[in-house]
């Protein structure tokens, strides 16, 4: 029978696609991550987690743009299990 005095201990946790492309890719050497991350993180916590995972991705001082499942998101966007998050590089160029 279980010990109905001791505590329950659930970790809440989330896996979550990351895809990188062109320079990040490159950067990283790979074109895909899983990411496990806290239940209730968001972009912010997932570029964080990125950039100590790759420091060489981009300099601190240089924003990342983040899709989430298509669609362009803040640092606050909250994730889900599952999501499909995308890194996309700065471009530059022109005519």
């Amino acid at each position: 029978m279980a010990n109905m005095g001791s505590p329950c201990v659930y970790y809440l946790v989330m896996d979550i696609e990351v895809r990188l492309f062109a320079l990040y890719k490159e950067r990283a050497g790979c074109s895909e991550v899983l990411m496990t991350l806290e239940h209730e993180a968001n972009v912010g916590d997932l570029t964080r987690e990125v950039r100590s995972l790759f420091p060489n991705l981009a300099p601190p001082d240089v924003g990342i743009v983040v899709a989430v499942n298509a669609d362009y998101a803040d640092l606050d966007t909250p994730l889900h299990e599952g999501d499909e998050v995308c890194l996309i590089p700065p471009v530059s160029g022109g005519l």
